[in-house]
């Protein structure tokens, strides 16, 4: 089957007219060219070069080539016939220290991708932060320091009013619950540091970067774009004699730390209360909340799992760790009275091992629709890694993936049908990259990248969502 063939039978499933069809990347995953024109290293540079923190010591310094093959893999966007492009700048690009010079090689390269994107009538969706801090600024305290939001502040400033006349939407922030939990909290994800307190000071000064980001692209954009934050939302269930109190702790950490002071301008008191042992909250200064809490356009949703809970109270980490009441991996939220233990969730699972929950989709939009009724949303991050193996004849079946994203985009439907006000959709990823801490081991794409020689294969997946971005109808 070719991208765009009849071969698929319409599901009659229809999305309305206008709405957005693209994928995503992000610049550490997919550019390469490490030290090139200008660039210097990021947290994700120096983490990836430290034995044992990546598989199979993968580093991204070429990665899937994208910044020297930008233009061939426009024309593949444009032959999938996507209508968004998200994509994320690297911050060690512009500016390489962090502070101080700004590098018109950085800038000049995205001004050419935005270029060839508008030519290829493809809108460009920018995110400015997609986790490659400029490593001098961690060698200065990273995202646990105030001075870290500053250097954010500037650098919006500088893009917007590099890009800021022909940027569709602009998004502050990717994901910053794996920014500051992953890289501070428990060290997955670079810098790797594991302290509790960190962590939290670094969510609220990544807030306070999402607020004073979005008034400097604001006064700085002379075009006429769309302002967004994407925020990965735990969909959480609970277990065991206190389920309601893990689902509440979940929650509170991984998504009101984030919605309450962005949408409502406040942080959640339940969330203060829990994590009073761990920080007095200190670093949050008088005009931040109001700073933190500006108007967006779109609120980015990223999905792909759902999570279980159970608390177990009275149990420190070292005695879950070391198998207590039979259990084991137990993980320390900050501040938690006892471990928030996450369990293995019934299957079937992707290759990442995280089940596959289409329900959780469509039960997190009507959720975020019930909370903030007048906020539109976007999908900004759905997709899955399979093994996918290349077939005698050249072609990648990926039957699994193209089922997954056939449930999700259907739990979508039905909550648009519903009511949700969700105006895209963006599948992660549109290439085979460099997947963080796993490497090059777990692909996620709908083009099939050959590491080894970087040749691009849309997969049958690829095919399908070609078909859906044409017609705007769910094939079957």
């Amino acid at each position: 089957m070719r991208a765009g063939s009849d071969d698929y039978r319409d599901s009659g499933l229809v999305f309305p007219e206008g709405f957005t069809f693209g994928s995503a990347t992000a610049s550490y995953q997919v550019e390469g060219a490490a030290q090139e024109d200008g660039r210097l290293p990021s947290i994700w540079d120096t983490f990836s070069m430290t034995p044992g923190r990546v598989w199979n010591g993968d580093t991204g310094d070429v990665a899937c080539d994208h910044y020297h093959r930008w233009e061939s893999d426009l024309d593949l966007m444009k032959d999938l016939g996507l209508d968004a492009y998200r994509f994320s700048i690297a911050w060690p690009r512009i500016v390489p220290a962090g502070t101080g010079a700004v590098n018109q090689a950085g800038i000049d390269f995205y001004s050419r991708l935005v270029d060839g994107l508008l030519e290829r009538g493809i809108r460009p969706v920018a995110t400015l932060y997609h986790w490659d801090l400029p490593q001098p600024l961690e060698d200065a305290g990273g995202w646990p320091v105030r001075a870290t939001a500053d250097a954010f502040e500037r650098y919006a400033e500088i893009m917007g009013a590099a890009l800021g006349d022909r940027i569709h939407t602009w998004t502050t922030l990717n994901e910053p619950w794996c920014s500051a939990y992953l890289g501070y909290g428990q060290g997955g994800h670079a810098p790797g540091r594991a302290e509790p307190a960190a962590a939290l000071a670094a969510v609220h000064h990544l807030n306070l970067a999402h607020g004073r980001a979005v008034q400097a692209l604001r006064a700085t954009s002379t075009g006429d774009p769309e302002y967004s934050v994407t925020l990965n939302f735990h969909v959480a269930r609970g277990r065991g004699p206190q389920a309601a109190e893990a689902v509440r702790r979940v929650e509170a950490l991984a998504n009101r730390a984030f919605t309450g002071p962005m949408l409502r301008g406040e942080y959640p008191a339940d969330l203060l209360e829990d994590t009073a042992s761990v920080t007095d909250w200190s670093f949050v200064q008088d005009g931040d909340l109001e700073a933190i809490h500006q108007p967006i356009d779109v609120l980015g949703v990223n999905y792909y799992s759902t999570v279980t809970a159970q608390l177990w109270d009275g149990v420190s980490p070292r005695q879950m760790n070391d198998g207590h009441k039979a259990v084991a991996g137990g993980t320390a939220w900050p501040g938690s009275d006892g471990v928030l233990e996450f369990l293995e969730q019934p299957g079937p699972y992707t290759a990442m091992g995280w089940n596959i929950a289409p329900e959780g989709l469509e039960e997190l939009l009507l959720s975020l629709r019930e909370q903030f009724p007048d906020q539109a949303l976007m999908v900004t991050e759905n997709g899955a890694a399979f093994d996918d193996e290349v077939a005698d004849d050249g072609s990648v079946p990926d039957p699994e993936r193209l089922d997954y994203l056939r449930r999700h985009f259907t739990a979508a439907h039905r909550a648009m049908q519903q009511g949700v006000d969700l105006r895209g959709y963006f599948v992660w990823s549109l290439l085979d990259n460099f997947e963080w801490g796993y490497g090059y081991a777990k692909r996620f794409g709908i083009v099939r990248v050959d590491f080894d020689t970087l040749e691009r294969t849309v997969k049958q997946s690829g095919e399908w969502y070609a078909r859906l971005a044409k017609t705007g109808t769910i094939p079957e």
